[in-house]
């Protein structure tokens, strides 16, 4: 089974306070597909707050200012950038500037979880416990 992903036809995931995600590659559309893949916009002073994976996972920087913060360091980052994050490893993506910044992210993996590093819950990737957007400033 081949896709071709359209982002003007895909139903967005509201994260709240202005972080929205587009899903492209995943167990939602795809039987046998060993990555997850999708974009993530983030309007101006917004985030997710500090997580890991099961999987690990790699981020463009598509448009806008970003942060990065990765196991306890901080990285500015602009358009073209991108990170590779190994699986268990604490990180989180926020919009320093003022505008929108967005990034594709992709995880090596089917079946994703994401941990919340201040309460060590653990849940499904894009599922209804996967909200969270917040405003960093």
């Amino acid at each position: 089974m081949n896709l071709l992903i359209r982002p003007g036809e895909i139903v967005p995931f509201d994260r709240g306070n202005g972080v929205v995600t587009l899903p492209y590659v995943g167990r939602w559309n795809a039987t046998a597909n060993r990555i997850t893949t999708g974009q993530t916009s983030f309007a101006p002073g917004t985030g997710l707050p500090l997580h890991s994976h099961n999987v690990e996972e790699s981020v463009l920087i598509l448009e806008g200012e970003a942060v990065a913060e990765i196991d306890g360091e901080t990285f500015d980052l602009v358009a073209g950038d991108a990170t590779w994050v190994p699986a268990d490893v604490p990180h989180r993506f926020y919009n320093r500037g003022e505008g929108p910044m967005r990034i594709y992210w992709v995880y090596g993996g089917r079946d994703v979880t994401r941990t919340m590093t201040a309460t060590g819950e653990t849940f499904e990737h894009l599922s209804e416990s996967d909200r969270g957007g917040l405003s960093t400033r």
